[in-house]
Parts: C-alpha cells; structure tokens; sequence
C-alpha cells in the first residue's frame, strides 16, 4: 500500500458510522500533532510550519475526511489547533464534523491546571467556537480525569446542549459504570479511550462491546503509537495513576511482537502503522480511527490504511492473548 494505489484513496473506503445524526467516514483525522502543544509525546521539537499544517488539514478534506478531533487545550505558544481548522476550512464543508474535548485546564503558558469545575465548562465551550468560529459544537467530548462520578460535569454539558451550543455529547477516558451514568443524564454518541494494538488500557474491551451493543462510536487514542503519543501529559497519565482502578491506572502490555506486525505489512506491501489503523478498525463497524500528523506523506498512508483488509488468520496473530486477573 506505499506504492501507487491502483484505486482512488479515500476515507470512505473504511465504511462509516454515525455520531449521532452526523454520517461520518470511519477514518478521520486528529490535530493534536499539528502544534508542538505539550501533550504527552507531542512537545519536542517546534511545531510544524503553518502552511504545511493548512495544507495537510486541506488535503485530508479532500481525501474524504469529514470527522477531524479537536480540542482548545491543542496549542502551543506558535499554534492553534482549532485556530488551524478555520483558517484551513473555513466556511466549512456541509459533512464535516469537528469533534472537540473539554474538560482539562491549561494556562497560557501550557501549565495543566487539572479538571475544570462545572461551572467552567461553559467558558471552554465558548472558547472552542470562538477558536473555530461556529455558533455550535457539532460533538463535545467531556474529558475525564481522576474524579469518580462524572454527572456533575456531564450534567452541565447536558445543559449547553439543550440550548443549542452543543448538538451531541460524548466522553473520554472513562469506563463501563461513566458510560451508564452520562446515558441517564443524556444520549452519548461517542466514547474516546486509549486503544490500539499493544495499548489497551484493562478493560476496555468490555467497553468497546457495550459501545457496539447500543450503538455508540468508540473511537480509540493510540491507534498507531500504542502508549507513545497523544495523551495530556499530567492528566491522561499521571492522574490515572492516583484512580486506584485497575482499568485506568495499568496499559496492558502487549503480546504482539512487532515482528507479527511487520510480517502482515510486508504480506500486504503495507507500513506496520497502516497494520496498526486496519487492525482497530477491524474491532467493529462502530469503531473510528483518528491518527494524526503533520507529514503529508504519511496522511495519504494513514488514509490509505482504511481498504486493507486482514484475514482471519492474520488477525489471530496480531490479537494479544487475553490477561487473566492477578498478572503484573
């Protein structure tokens, strides 16, 4: 798949899935790579150059991305993301669908300031439609952090829904017991969890079938990277150390080695990241992708991973064998 494709590339060739009334192609796109922001895995380095962070945002829509993930705390004191899909997209196609995350605070200067009190997450709404400049959210996801209970916060998001700054609401980094909690506040379209082959957080793949079971996207971080990249640095990690639950405190190590992966790739003429992309797809026709970067070159792969198709027996080898209660 890194030689010239016999057939147009095209995002749609990963089926779709709906974020509540909102048809998506399953194979989206993520910014958080797009700025040098400070994320976990993200800050070395200066960001990339604005055109080239336009033009890959551009050509993404061109590919058939309509699902781009976002969030206000993306930045860096030279980037933006949000700002970076407006100038990139602005007046936005008809299709598309900016997903953004509240939640986690960060200063100016970068410095995490932890969760948001309820009451705040009205001014990161708002903050997020002025970056991007709409008069709603098509999905805010409320990111958790350590708290327990998440109806409060999800509650006041509830709110600006029914006002009409929100059209849908999701949740980040949680469980089986927060899903059921935002439900009987308010319909979840989709949840976003750390996933990926060689990454999966304990217990997430209950969750990835409730998901699928009431049809709700599941919509995996670390897709590619495993436990690398895209986490908040200080809120993802180190506040899911002090949960004490088994399911956000340990990532599973996986079994995988990564000469399976790369057998696969080289039987398909494929990268082992587009193995990676194919291989969380395959979990369920409810489950998305969003790999991100800021290398034109390696969107086209990224994009390029939604027609491959893995055979039963290649799945068998890349599926880490299940970890029984009790092991390091």
């Amino acid at each position: 798949m890194t030689s010239e494709p016999s057939t147009p590339i095209t995002a749609g060739a990963a089926g779709t899935w709906k974020l509540g009334d909102r048809e998506v192609n399953r194979l989206g796109f993520g910014t958080m790579r797009l700025t040098g922001n400070g994320m976990r895995g993200n800050s070395e380095g200066a960001p990339i150059d604005r055109a080239r962070a336009v033009g890959v945002l551009r050509r993404a829509v061109e590919l058939g991305v309509n699902h781009i993930d976002t969030a206000a705390f993306y930045f860096s004191p030279l980037r933006s993301a949000n700002e970076l899909i407006n100038r990139a997209l602005a007046p936005y196609p008809d299709d598309l669908v900016i997903v953004t995350k509240v939640g986690p605070g960060r200063s100016p200067s970068g410095e995490w300031l932890g969760m948001a009190a309820p009451g705040q997450l009205r001014g990161q709404v708002e903050e997020n439609l002025r970056q991007l400049g709409r008069d709603h959210l098509d999905v805010v996801n409320l990111r958790r952090t350590t708290q327990d209970s998440i109806a409060e916060h999800f509650g006041a998001l509830a709110e600006l829904r029914a006002v009409g700054l929100i059209r849908h609401l999701g949740i980040s980094n949680v469980g089986p017991e927060h899903l059921a909690e935002a439900q009987a506040i308010a319909p979840v379209v989709c949840v976003q969890n750390q996933y990926g082959l060689g990454a999966q957080l304990a217990g997430t793949e209950s969750l990835l079938e409730i998901c699928g079971a009431q049809g709700i996207a599941f919509v995996p971080y670390f897709a590619i990277a495993g436990d690398r990249r895209e986490a908040p640095t200080g809120v993802a990690r180190t506040s899911e150390a002090r949960t004490g639950a088994a399911r956000t405190s340990e990532v599973r190590a996986s079994a995988t080695p990564d000469g399976e992966v790369l057998a696969v790739a080289r039987a398909h003429g494929a990268t082992p990241a587009q193995v990676r992309l194919a291989w969380t797809l395959h979990r369920g026709p409810h489950v998305l992708a969003i790999p991100g970067t800021g290398d034109p070159g390696h969107l086209v792969e990224n994009i390029a991973a939604g027609a491959l198709r893995l055979s039963p027996d290649e799945l068998a080898r890349l599926q880490p064998p299940p970890r029984h209660s009790g092991e390091a």
